[in-house]
């Protein structure tokens, strides 16, 4: 098992200033009492962990739902097809795949589970349990196999791209922020022999395996290409493994990059993989932030592609505004390098491609303004036990479910949609032209996202 974080590179998520200190199997903030549970030697530093560890609990049993119910529509499917047939043949394996993954899922995860969660999958569906698509679950479930199958070409030239960057400097606290599935964190930990590397990241799979992995740990998983290139590489069960078991000094993180866990300048290299394409939140912010972290001296390394892809159309940065933000922010001008690598290029899958990938280094010189604090959970949401506000945002989103269940009841397997619609002229909720109207578009979405889940 890793070694859990040491309590010196260690502040409290919640209330940003405590310190934290190990009690038991947890983390205890001396400031704000907040305790960090250990679970299975990973550390769960979010600023509200209960919450967050019931949300990725229940992600994790949408997940296991989906391939239940993938199981039953390739069981149903393989009675109409000939035994021997290709097709019969692809569906006997996708459907072993389906029946197999949950198993092993389970057995990574077991750490962090709650031993009486068993919803179905609608009851999730229900209570919105949907992440963003960059932070589900199984989303980067290739980046696992890319690290620690099959990524050899990718993980090296990746790993050859930040040495340049460092150039002369040797980081010997390190924090790799966004770490996804960790090979990157490895490989920088082991080629500079550094006294601590952090591997953050908000997503537990990844975390959960990559510890396993780095222990030393064979670990089993099923890819889902996205394009196979045969039929049966619908699903390929990969051995996922490191070269060798990482030395002393690796530790994984469960944390959210706006609400970091650690303390000012507790490190003296950052590196920040496709961090600034992904994480929700502006540049400015994330480069305040890592300044923070940041010794004096302190080396930043970003690496990634710069997605042009925010909600705010101010934050979709091109690269000269980007360099000009991180001059503004107390560090060197920085120097930038592109690399063309291939990314996430699968022997299963025709579906890889090569990118032009934007190596980004950049010196801390000077503090500067703190980040806005990330918004927190109101505290009715936290321990819930205050009363709900009745906003009129719940008002009305109450208001829409209930009209949502009474359409739902009256699609019983014999009225049509002008049936449906009449009722609701009669119980003057919408003009007959405005029902159809509604009608056809609400069903419309609902046939789509049927066929988009298949049948779920």
């Amino acid at each position: 098992m890793l070694d859990v974080c040491p309590p010196a590179l260690l502040a409290c998520p919640r209330c940003g200033t405590g310190s934290l200190d190990l009690a038991g199997e947890a983390f205890a903030c001396g400031r704000c009492t907040t305790h960090f549970p250990i679970l299975g030697g990973v550390p769960w530093l979010f600023a509200a962990p209960s919450v967050a560890l019931g949300e990725w609990r229940a992600r994790f049993g949408r997940s296991v739902r989906e391939h239940e119910d993938e199981l039953r529509a390739a069981t149903g499917a393989l009675k109409t097809l000939t035994p021997g047939s290709p097709a019969h043949a692809r569906l006997t394996h996708w459907a072993n795949a389906q029946r197999a993954q949950p198993k092993l899922l389970d057995e990574l995860l077991l750490p962090m589970l709650d031993p009486q969660g068993n919803a179905a999958l609608e009851t999730y569906l229900a209570l919105r349990t949907r992440l963003p698509p960059e932070q589900g679950l199984v989303t980067y479930a290739a980046n696992l196999h890319r690290d620690w199958a099959w990524g050899d070409e990718e993980n090296g030239a990746s790993l050859s791209a930040v040495r340049d960057a460092f150039a002369d400097r040797k980081p010997t606290k390190l924090l790799v922020l966004g770490a996804g599935a960790c090979r990157l964190a490895y490989d920088l930990h082991m080629a500079f022999d550094c006294e601590r590397t952090a591997a953050l990241d908000i997503n537990p799979l990844l975390l959960y395996t990559a510890a396993r992995v780095c222990d030393g740990n064979d670990v089993a998983l099923w890819e889902f290409p996205l394009a196979p290139r045969a039929s049966l590489d619908c699903a390929v069960l990969r051995t996922l493994h490191a070269p060798i078991p990482a030395r002393a000094g690796l530790h994984v993180v469960l944390a959210d990059g706006r609400q970091p866990p650690f303390a000012a300048g507790a490190f003296d290299a950052i590196v920040a993989p496709w961090y600034l394409d992904i994480v929700q939140e502006g540049v400015v912010a994330s480069v305040q932030r890592i300044n923070r972290l940041l010794a004096p001296g302190g080396v930043w390394i970003a690496f990634g592609s710069l997605t042009f892809g925010g909600a705010d159309p101010v934050d979709r940065r091109g690269i000269d505004e980007v360099v000009e933000c991180i001059a503004a922010n107390g560090f060197t001008r920085p120097q930038c390098a592109e690399h063309d690598m291939p990314y996430l290029c699968s022997p299963a899958s025709r579906h890889g491609r090569r990118e032009r990938v934007l190596t980004l280094r950049a010196d801390k010189g000077t503090e500067c303004d703190q980040a806005p604090t990330t918004n927190a959970l109101p505290d009715w949401i936290i321990d819930g036990k205050a009363p709900i506000p009745a906003s009129s945002a719940f008002q009305r989103e109450a208001a829409t479910t209930r009209i949502h269940a009474f359409v739902m009841s009256l699609i019983d397997g014999r009225r049509s949609l002008a049936d449906i619609a009449a009722v609701l002229e009669q119980q003057r909720l919408l003009s007959r032209t405005e029902a159809e109207a509604a009608l056809r578009t609400f069903l419309t979405t609902m046939y789509d996202e049927s066929r988009r889940s298949r049948g779920l």
